[in-house]
């Protein structure tokens, strides 16, 4: 009996060809589409966000190629608590990454439990990243093609999660992948990449935060780092650590948001040198390739999914929390964002950043 593996089917290549390797691997794969309502349109690239209709039929298509089951499942409740995380984050002066909270909650939660369900052994996914079993220990590691790697999204997954996923594209390139999909002529070959966060179209979150919160929005000040009110602005939630586009506010020298303070609606900003922290305090803490920080922890940092790991030391702060320190200051520390610790190609651990630590008001 060949053993059985779900894989996520979402319409696009690199789930596309993932399926392909697994038939080609001997496995008996069972294709499964998340329906999670969207079906919207993009006014910008004039096409529809992932999840559709459109990918659903797209998947399938593939699915009857390969010669595998397929199924459609409806988790449009369950995605649609991601969404409202993802507003309320904003909300609370946080920067949220719902493809994290995706991957946990759905790709490693909802689809794990389908696999139960029907019997499967394992579940797979397009993800670039690669598991590795060290003694008796599984391991996460980042994919081959450094450019496509996306192990950082991955941190929050637990023993058991890594025991029962494959990741079949994370021994080979993107380019590799396309030009398997154009080989067989799958009908997703051609199709474009996906935007970061599939349910906000016009890559603009403000809107979503309209529909859902506009009444808990309110226009606030903008002070600089020693308290003085430079101006206005339209809401809180609009803003994120780093942005100095749509400050409203001329000073001679660019200008960036270095602060957000939800409980007195105020926004600060400063100059680029006011941008740079030393350190932060991660909650929520994950690890992998060790079971629990005892001691000062020597590693490699990513405050954000295209930041470059930066040298640091994790210590223990509390019951699952710990406080990272950078041998160089970083730019842009956001709350909300997680932060992952590796060791060269090896995800130790993360968290998910509480504060920074750096300047304070005079």
């Amino acid at each position: 009996m060949k053993t059985k593996v779900v894989v996520a089917m979402s319409g696009g290549v690199d789930s596309s060809v993932a399926a392909h390797f697994l038939v080609e691997q001997g496995y008996e794969v069972v294709g499964l589409f998340m329906r999670l309502g969207l079906d919207k349109i993009d006014t910008i690239t004039k096409t529809k966000i992932c999840c559709s209709l459109e990918d659903a039929n797209d998947a399938r298509t593939v699915a009857n190629q390969l010669g595998i089951q397929f199924h459609v499942l409806n988790f449009r409740d369950a995605f649609d608590r991601i969404i409202d995380t993802f507003c309320t984050e904003y909300l609370n002066g946080r920067t949220p990454n719902p493809c994290i909270l995706c991957n946990q909650d759905l790709k490693f939660g909802k689809l794990l439990d389908f696999a139960r369900i029907i019997n499967a052994d394992f579940i797979a996914t397009g993800h670039y990243a690669q598991i590795e079993k060290s003694e008796g220990q599984y391991l996460l590691k980042k994919g081959v093609d450094t450019r496509k790697d996306q192990s950082y999204v991955l941190f929050s997954l637990n023993q058991e999660q890594l025991s029962r996923t494959i990741f079949p594209l994370g021994p080979v390139t993107k380019d590799y992948v396309r030009q398997v999909a154009k080989d067989m002529n799958l009908k997703t070959k051609d199709k474009p990449e996906s935007q970061d966060i599939c349910f906000v179209l016009d890559n603009n979150y403000h809107t979503l935060l309209y529909e859902r919160y506009g009444s808990r929005i309110t226009p606030g000040l903008v002070k600089d780092t020693r308290g003085n009110i430079l101006g206005k602005h339209p809401g809180a939630p609009f803003f994120t650590i780093g942005q100095r586009k749509g400050l409203g506010i001329a000073l001679g020298a660019p200008r960036y948001v270095v602060d957000i303070n939800p409980q007195d609606n105020t926004v600060v900003i400063g100059t680029d040198d006011e941008l740079m922290q030393g350190e932060l305090v991660a909650s929520a803490v994950n690890w992998i390739s060790i079971d629990k920080l005892r001691a000062p922890l020597w590693v490699q940092a990513k405050i954000r999914y295209s930041h470059t790991p930066s040298p640091a030391t994790v210590y223990p702060y509390g019951q699952d929390k710990v406080r990272v320190v950078f041998e160089t200051p970083q730019r842009a520390i956001t709350p909300g964002q997680a932060v992952v610790f590796y060791h060269d190609d090896i995800v130790v651990g993360g968290g998910w950043i509480e504060r920074k630590n750096g300047w304070r008001k005079t």
